[in-house]
């Protein structure tokens, strides 16, 4: 059993407790983690401070060649990493598991590498020049959720360097382990103070709720539901700091009445199934026409049936346990009580321990509890509908808005549709293939602020109008 350790100012940490973090698959311990306290939070703000003027001082190229070492030392310690992400939080080494997000988040962190927001010349005339500047908020702080606990950190850690500011970054309790490790491992390239981590069980002391609190942290940027987000910007009101908040999804797939069942079965499947469903951008309710639906319910089956499901640590396994009890035991009583409202096509019981089949289930409406709540687990239910129009409104009628898909053979007819969902992003024949280069977050009560490209940069700074 290991025990893992924060970093303060480029200095290994231990904590007076620790807490143990489980195995999802096994239900025994993955490690230990540092239990800290507000003194420790206090000791990595106060060393993030201390290291703002500096790293803030650096030059374009200078911070360019940091994010490129840090990408390097993702790479370099991608199977390590990937063994801890999967022995705490279950999902399979292969596939579309561990392995598949160190890479994520190494591509992830070469591109933001890559991005700059240099001075823009706003005017220069005879009446005077007038220049705008990004320059860094300060220390951000970073809470991360227990889904993707590695590449998610990254998307919070890497704009943040890049743009001049330091970072306390906080994971979650289910998944602190391999992202404890990652900051040990990017220290090794980073100055002092730069980058620094705290970690708790959040029983006695909140170390995100004092976070988002904290007088000297300028920004909080944020993923997880909707309830704690709006915890977080409760909390951030008195000293209004800048916040960037990724929160739930309901996410709607519509398929229309041209589409091939057969052909769109295998996207349908990862659109939802993506790291066991437990996955913000994940889709959640699938719209079907009355022509195809019950071709699709068959092929979307048919190809669920093949999935291997058992420990991640087993190569030949393709999706893993649900990571906690508490997701657990949600997503058992949505299946459930849907169970005994529509038909159960595949799965619908849990097996195992954490372990719960992939599940698709027909005959429920807007209205039903599986459809309207974000079940965050591997349960599709399919929706019948006999009006595009239909489709549309109990798409839209949902409070979040991340993202959504449509499924047809018309790519004219589908962007149409696409136009009209209420949400960040739109897929046409897929669901959910974010990018680097795009940005991504939601609309409604799904999140605040956008993540990623030079739009997501911009997040992390504020702007300096010069007129001379």
């Amino acid at each position: 059993m290991t025990d893992y350790r924060l970093v303060i100012d480029g200095t290994s940490v231990t904590t007076p407790e620790t807490f143990a973090v489980a195995n999802p698959s096994t239900g025994g311990e993955a490690g230990r983690a540092p239990n800290g306290d507000a003194a420790t939070l206090e000791a990595a703000v106060a060393a993030a401070k201390r290291a703002f003027p500096a790293w803030s001082a650096q030059d374009d190229a200078t911070l360019r060649e940091a994010c490129e070492a840090v990408a390097a030392k993702l790479r370099e310690h991608a199977e390590e990493l990937s063994r801890i992400l999967t022995l705490e939080q279950g999902k399979p080494l292969n596939g579309l598991g561990s392995r598949w997000e160190l890479g994520g988040a190494a591509a992830w962190a070469d591109h933001t590498a890559s991005l700059s927001l240099p001075m823009e010349t706003l005017q220069d005339t005879n009446e005077g020049r007038v220049e705008l500047y990004r320059k860094p908020l300060g220390v951000v702080g970073s809470i991360t959720p227990w889904n993707f606990p590695v590449m998610i950190a990254v998307w919070h850690v890497l704009p943040a360097l890049r743009t001049g500011n330091t970072v306390v970054i906080k994971p979650s309790p289910y998944t602190p382990l391999a992202t404890l490790r990652m900051v040990e491992i990017l220290n090794e390239v980073l100055p002092a103070g730069v980058l620094n981590s705290v970690s708790g069980d959040d029983r006695e002391f909140n170390i995100g709720a004092a976070m988002s609190a904290h007088p000297d942290i300028a920004k909080i940027v944020f993923t997880g539901s909707t309830v704690t987000g709006r915890h977080v910007m409760r909390s951030a009101a008195d000293t209004l700091k800048r916040l960037t908040l990724e929160l739930g999804g309901n996410d709607a797939g519509i398929v229309l009445p041209d589409a091939d069942p057969a052909k769109i079965a295998e996207g349908l499947f990862w659109g939802a199934f993506l790291n066991n469903g437990q996955t913000c951008a994940a889709m959640k309710r699938l719209y079907v026409h009355d022509s195809i639906h019950d071709a699709v319910c068959d092929a979307l089956v048919a190809y669920a049936a093949k999935i291997p499901v058992g420990d991640g640590l087993d190569e030949a396994s393709v999706l893993g346990p649900v990571q906690n009890r508490m997701q657990h035991d949600k997503l058992s009583r949505l299946v459930a009580d849907a169970a005994g409202r529509g038909e159960v096509l595949l799965g619908g019981a849990p097996g195992e321990g954490l372990f719960f089949p992939p599940t698709i289930i027909a005959g429920l409406t807007n209205g039903h509890a599986l459809v309207d709540q974000e079940q965050f687990g591997p349960a599709l239910p399919v929706i019948r509908y006999t009006d595009v129009e239909e489709a549309i409104a109990a798409a839209n009628d949902s409070p979040n808005g991340l993202g959504g898909s449509v499924w047809s053979s018309d790519i004219e007819a589908a962007r149409a549709v696409a136009k009209r969902m209420e949400c960040g992003s739109v897929w046409i024949n897929k669901h959910g293939a974010i990018q680097p280069n795009a940005p991504f977050g939601g609309v409604k009560q799904s999140g605040l602020g956008v993540e990623f490209a030079e739009d997501g940069l911009r997040e992390y700074t504020s702007a300096q109008v010069v007129f001379s």
